[in-house]
């Protein structure tokens, strides 16, 4: 029998261990061990087994995945998920600066800059505190319905830290850590399987997974770079201030983002991460500038389907020399032969 003490535990088990999520994987700060965190989930699932009707959409047991779907449906776009304008040298990013401000007639602005993350952009919306749907950009207007696969990165808050009963969108990249693709990769090398050619083709092949568990499994990230369409007139303000509130709702703002009020900022920020890009937990192809005022945003508006107010300043490829060390054959399963290569830096 489902009574009230039973309905009011669950409710609690669900909000503690949703926020022991939130300390773990978005502020890598745990409170508890594992064993605790656990045991609590342990309960939960128990519960929800005995009472159905106890599973909610923001429960933290619903993150496992589903059995697989037949097809994803169409899911169109309240704002469109727009493209960005490239730079590929200071020149270019020196134009686009001197763009902006003559449309601002002069007028001074700070730049957020962000690293640019190379992943899988996807909309993440969110109706009385709770995913509702997860779609990704597909060409900008139209993207599919991928809300099984996104319920189960744990680094999206199902329900969020505050009440709201705005419905609203925000956009996040979603990617795979090079440690996780390293071992996906090295799982595939062992069971002679072909290996995977880079961790941005896979955090988008893994989110176009029909079978949600796949998704489960490869541990994939995200993180929040914009708000999209909001139900209500967009706050005035500045995107900065926009991902410090959304960040205490419980999404997962990069902590590698920084204000600038000039180019030379802009710059020192540039080639500090072209130095350092090696070092970061994913990969980043460039940085994202994007001018900090969303008044400023909305009077800049768009050109074909660029943003003036953002652009791309692109890292140069990177180029190494390595050495093959040795050429090895991995027996399949099924008997193929899979040949791969041992490298080392030169």
């Amino acid at each position: 029998m489902l009574t009230d003490s039973i309905k009011q535990r669950a409710e609690l088990l669900r909000n503690e261990i949703n926020l022991h999520n939130h300390k773990y994987y978005v502020l890598d700060d745990p409170a508890i061990d594992d064993g605790e965190y656990d045991s609590l989930m342990r309960e939960l699932l128990r519960l929800e087994e005995k009472h159905p009707e106890l599973r909610s959409i923001d429960s933290p047991t619903q993150r496992v995945g589903s059995p697989p779907a037949d097809r994803f449906f169409e899911v169109r776009h309240p704002l469109p998920m727009l493209s960005l304008s490239n730079a590929f040298n200071h020149d270019e990013l020196r134009s686009w600066h001197r763009r902006v401000s003559a449309l601002l007639e002069g007028r001074d602005f700070n730049m957020v800059c962000e690293l640019k993350i190379d992943g899988l952009a996807v909309a993440l919306t969110y109706r009385n505190g709770h995913l509702d749907q997860g779609a990704t950009r597909g060409d900008g207007y139209r993207g599919e319905d991928v809300t099984q696969n996104l319920r189960t990165i744990k680094t999206i808050p199902l329900g969020l830290l505050e009440e709201c009963n705005e419905t609203f969108e925000v956009r996040g990249e979603v990617y795979m850590p090079s440690a996780a693709f390293a071992r996906l990769n090295h799982s595939r090398s062992e069971r002679g399987e072909p290996l995977y050619a880079n961790p941005r083709n896979t955090a988008a092949g893994t989110i176009r997974q029909l079978d949600s568990r796949i998704t489960a499994s490869r541990h994939l990230e995200i993180f929040i770079y914009a708000l999209g369409y909001v139900e209500s007139n967009k706050p005035i303000g500045t995107h900065w201030d926009t991902l410090q509130r959304l960040q205490g709702l419980g999404f997962r703002i990069s902590p590698y983002n920084q204000i600038c009020t000039s180019l030379d900022q802009v710059e020192d920020y540039y080639q500090r991460w072209i130095e350092n890009r090696n070092k970061l937990p994913f990969e980043a192809d460039g940085v994202v500038v994007k001018v900090n005022s969303l008044e400023f945003q909305d009077q800049l508006g768009v050109v074909g389907r660029e943003p003036r107010w953002a652009v791309a300043y692109k890292f140069p490829s990177e180029k190494v020399v390595t050495r093959l060390i040795n050429i090895g054959i991995n027996v399949g399963r099924t008997g193929s032969l899979n040949p791969y290569a041992q490298l080392t830096p030169a």
